[in-house]
């Protein structure tokens, strides 16, 4: 069975990448800047298209940045690879740590590449509010994807916000599609509110489960299943196959008692062998079969146009917070208008009134 979905990708996004690991001073702002000039947007639009992997880690980086330049710079560069992005298969994955993602995703990318895609991993890596430090490993554990010319592993802390994460997130994943990699795989960690907001931003969203738990229909909540449009019991090998088994009907029966998302699709269970490599093709082709059908029905477009309009509402959100940041008269009243609210004299809901108020008399004053 071919893993490769027709209509995949531009001819001239078909080149060859020449390095394959996102290895470079890219990751940290600062060593970028010491070691290679900025370019302008013209260089940066022209070396994505061609699928140049340091002009890519570089326009990422960009994305990432918090300085208002860079922002306005990366808005720019998105706006103008627009026409190149949307052909892809946007993939969530998310799971428990433990559970094989990293495993699954590693292989499963492999296969995809021997079937003529090119594959895209975006791990989204959950950063300490407290430190700010994250892990960031998953190119040391998709060793084989990660050797690979046909494949970017790029992983990106939170920052310790949901929605920096959705917003950087998306915004790498148009510039990806640009640079031409037709299969972007969108990783979480599968511990918190992430997973709604990747569910949002992906074509399909894939929960990878264990079996052998006890009841394991505990071992996830039902919001995540309503979101799953497919569900795969991981480490079905060995003596755990009967466990997996057992596990994938209970929850079969859990989903045929739910409403489905689609009225054109009833989420599977599968039971699937990251390290076997056992249930990936037929995993894959679930995944080929919810396109055909949710494009052949429209509801892929509509999906999209969806996510596109929450992407401006989401960036709305967080410009707004950088005006009540950025405006000088704000930065004092902000902070006692949080003190009051810390020591119960103001309502949060009163507060928030007070800072638009304000915003909106400091915008016109000047």
């Amino acid at each position: 069975m071919s893993l490769r979905l027709a209509g995949r990708v531009d001819p001239q996004h078909s080149v060859p990448m020449r390095s394959t690991l996102d290895m470079t001073p890219d990751a940290n702002p600062a060593s970028a800047a010491r070691t290679r000039p900025a370019l302008g947007l013209p260089e940066l639009a022209t070396g994505i298209r061609s699928g140049n992997r340091a002009i890519l880690a570089q326009a990422i980086t960009l994305v990432e940045s918090s300085r208002g330049a860079d922002q306005a710079k990366a808005r720019q560069l998105v706006q103008d690879l627009l026409p190149e992005t949307g052909r892809a298969i946007r993939l969530g994955i998310t799971g428990v740590p433990g559970v094989g993602k990293s495993t699954t995703i590693d292989q499963l990318g492999m296969n995809l590449i021997e079937a003529g895609h090119r594959v895209a991993v975006l791990a989204v890596d959950p950063t300490s509010r407290r430190t700010g430090g994250s892990i960031l490993g998953d190119k040391t554990r998709m060793q084989r994807l990660a050797q690979s010319p046909a494949a970017f592993i790029r992983p990106s802390p939170t920052s310790g916000t949901l929605g920096g994460v959705a917003r950087r997130t998306r915004e790498t994943m148009a510039l990806v599609e640009a640079a031409g990699f037709d299969v972007v795989i969108v990783e979480t960690v599968g511990v918190g509110q992430s997973e709604t907001a990747v569910a949002e931003m992906v074509d399909f969203f894939l929960v990878l489960l264990l079996a052998g738990g006890g009841d394991d229909l505990q071992g996830i909540k039902k919001g995540i299943i309503e979101l799953a449009d497919m569900i795969a019991i991981n480490k079905a090998d060995g003596g755990n196959v009967d466990a997996a088994t057992r596990a994938a009907a209970e929850y079969q029966g859990a989903l045929n008692i739910l409403t489905p998302a689609s009225p054109n699709w009833q989420p599977p269970v599968l039971t699937v062998s990251g390290r076997d490599n056992r249930g990936l093709d037929d995993l894959w082709r679930r995944i080929a079969d919810h396109r055909r059908i949710m494009t052949a029905t429209g509801e892929l477009a509509e999906r999209r146009r969806r996510q596109a309009v929450t992407w401006m509402r989401d960036m709305l959100t967080d410009r707004l917070l950088d005006m009540v940041r950025e405006t000088p008269a704000m930065k004092v009243r902000v902070a006692a208008i949080e003190a009051d609210v810390a020591a119960g004299k103001l309502a949060p809901s009163l507060a928030v009134e007070e800072i638009l108020a304000g915003l909106a008399q400091a915008r016109g004053a000047s």
